[in-house]
């Protein structure tokens, strides 16, 4: 059995597929490192898709499970939900997580489909003026770019692009220790209404 296979019969963990209709639909969110591992990457992914009418697939683990898994390993013919979701929609937003020092106000939009970066780029800097949304793939470090033709951003139609969101965006930093509520909090709230604009705006050259 494979690794990914393993993750997704160990008790507690949660693969998470909806496919939906339209033209909106056929763009699809996915956060695999969901649950303990990413934190709030599958709440993010997910909030999105459905807000924008897009489709979602999502791996949760539970706690106190962290077991990362590179995301060449995580393949359609492992999972009858993920293929179904890769074939079903054209293009993909990836949700990720990271910590690196230095910047832990930088989101790095990696993946192949370049045009689709620089669009969501765009509009995730018009919700987030404070965080620095890097899309200059020589910027952002080599094991995070995303470009490997195996990992899942590559695989729909259109490709996709991958997003590694530090923890301070997510709400999981010290910044956010005194945050009650309710909801999420200011920043993660921003991300969401700039993936959405990014979701429901793209209109690729056909």
């Amino acid at each position: 059995m494979t690794e990914f296979a393993q993750i997704l019969e160990t008790p507690g963990v949660r693969e998470v597929c909806e496919l939906r209709s339209g033209h909106a639909g056929r763009v699809g969110f996915m956060a695999y490192h969901g649950g303990n591992l990413e934190l709030q990457t599958d709440v993010i992914a997910n909030a999105a898709a459905i807000r924008s009418g897009a489709s979602y697939y999502g791996v949760l683990q539970p706690v106190p499970m962290r077991q990362h898994l590179s995301s060449i390993k995580v393949r359609p013919a492992e999972s009858a939900a993920l293929s179904s979701f890769i074939d079903h929609v054209d293009i993909v937003v990836t949700i990720h997580g990271f910590g690196r020092r230095g910047m832990f106000s930088s989101l790095l939009l990696g993946g192949s489909n370049r045009p689709f970066a620089e669009h969501v780029g765009k509009a995730l800097r018009s919700e987030l003026p404070a965080y620095n949304v890097v899309t200059d793939l020589d910027t952002i470090p080599k094991k995070l770019r995303g470009l490997h033709p195996d990992n899942p951003v590559n695989l729909p139609r259109q490709q996709g692009v991958q997003i590694e969101l530090p923890p301070r965006v997510r709400g999981s930093s010290p910044l956010w220790w005194d945050w009650e509520g309710p909801g999420l909090t200011p920043h993660t709230n921003s991300l969401i209404d700039g993936l959405v604009t990014a979701a429901t705006t793209w209109a690729p050259h056909r």
